[in-house]
């Protein structure tokens, strides 16, 4: 992030307080006018795109009205209001930008300047951005919020430090901080989480990519093959003080305006199986892909195919998630490992827990749990196995056989 973009995001903290502390009668007017003006400023200035962010608004757009029309509500509206995002996320994410061209000439200028031009790379924060407003249909139906205002709806969509990089916070909190039902943490506190995100983002996020795979061993030479342990551990140590970093500052960010967000991290290293570690990384994806894949889907196939074999249905639920996870992440075949691995770890413990239960015994299960040193071990299996799983998070097929090159025996 350059200096002129520190230097809107600041202008937009300060001003964002102002106008959140404020009794104004177009308080929520101004929030959401002011959101929009900082995610155009920090968007046009760094990627020169106005036309992405006129398509971004006019879907916006597109989904409030497929939401305001819930209040005539039926299956079928749920379901539009629902999959619109996803369907906008879809498309731009694996629909070639060369399908859109002939649409907008800009785009066919930009593809013939330059053959690496990537279409999604211009939506900032799509992934989010579908599946908070996903949620919010969710919300709605589930009568946890009623349909927002349009420019309630505006805030919360292009609500500046959650678009980018999440986490994927429902309206729910939102509409607290807006409505100033939410009590604020300190300044002080919420500065320290700014800068503790800051300090994990911009110094120990940097210093840990050089000895990553991109940094310490995809350089043309041989490598002994010690440093693809070390490129593992670093990816995985790089990997989460990028991204909880980032949702530090957006979580301190949001708080020092009055804005409540959703935890994303909590202590991941801690966990004992791959399954409490997905309660504790990326918290918000999770949580929405157990309400809106996992548990409906466990339900209907244990109903279609009874309750003596829900254990199977639950593994098959599991793996159908842990895909729609990895898929999420990105485009290609490696993102679909990645889930699978994840579903591999999750479903191993479900059965492992199952078989336990049945071998040792309720008392004997309870002990089992309780050893300290049953946990270290698991613990350190679960950090081990995450971290292999994220050998194809990382790197795609060349990257891949690059790396199998590079650290065989030089001769």
């Amino acid at each position: 992030m350059d200096l002129f973009l520190y230097g809107i995001f600041a202008i937009y903290l300060g001003c964002g307080r102002v106008v959140l502390s404020s009794s104004w009668t177009y308080r929520c007017e101004a929030f959401a006018v002011l959101n929009l003006a900082a995610v155009f400023l920090a968007w046009f200035s760094g990627l020169n795109a106005p036309l992405y962010f006129s398509l971004y608004c006019g879907f916006v757009a597109l989904e409030y009205l497929a939401i305001r029309s819930l209040h005539r509500a039926t299956d079928l509206r749920y379901a539009i209001a629902f999959f619109t995002p996803i369907l906008f996320l879809i498309a731009v994410r694996y629909v070639p930008a060369d399908w859109f061209a002939h649409l907008f000439p800009p785009l066919a200028r930009k593809i013939e300047a330059n053959p690496d031009f990537t279409w999604s790379a211009q939506f900032l924060g799509i992934s989010y951005l579908a599946f908070r407003t996903s949620l919010l249909v969710v919300e709605i139906r589930n009568r946890i919020v009623e349909p927002p205002g349009f420019f309630n709806y505006l805030s919360f969509a292009f609500f500046l430090p959650t678009l980018p990089v999440g986490p994927i916070s429902p309206y729910s909190l939102h509409a607290e901080g807006l409505g100033r039902k939410w009590t604020a943490p300190p300044v002080l506190r919420s500065l320290a989480r700014v800068l503790l995100g800051a300090v994990k983002f911009n110094v120990f996020g940097p210093l840990l990519n050089q000895l990553t795979y991109s940094g310490l061993i995809l350089d043309g030479h041989s490598h002994p093959w010690t440093d693809l342990p070390v490129a593992a551990i670093s990816y995985y140590l790089f990997l989460y003080c990028n991204f909880s970093g980032a949702c530090d500052i957006a979580i301190g960010s949001a708080a020092l305006m009055g804005i409540p967000v959703a935890e994303n991290f909590d202590r991941p290293f801690l966990a004992r199986n791959l399954r409490e570690f997905w309660n504790r990384w990326h918290i918000t994806l999770s949580q929405f892909m157990r309400d809106i894949v996992f548990s409906p889907l466990s339900r209907y196939l244990i109903r279609v195919f009874g309750p003596r074999s829900a254990n199977h249905a639950i593994a098959a639920s599991i793996l159908v998630t842990f895909l729609l996870i990895g898929v999420w992440h990105g485009v290609g075949w490696h993102y679909a490992v990645f889930g699978a691995l994840c579903a591999l770890g999750v479903a191993v413990n479900h059965y492992y827990t199952i078989f336990l239960k049945s071998y040792l015994g309720r008392d004997a299960f309870l002990k089992y749990n309780a050893s300290q040193s049953i946990r270290w071990v698991a613990t350190a299996a679960t950090f081990l196995y995450f971290t292999a799983s994220l050998f194809f998070f990382a790197n795609d097929g060349d990257d891949i056989r690059e790396i199998l090159a590079a650290i065989r025996p030089s001769r």
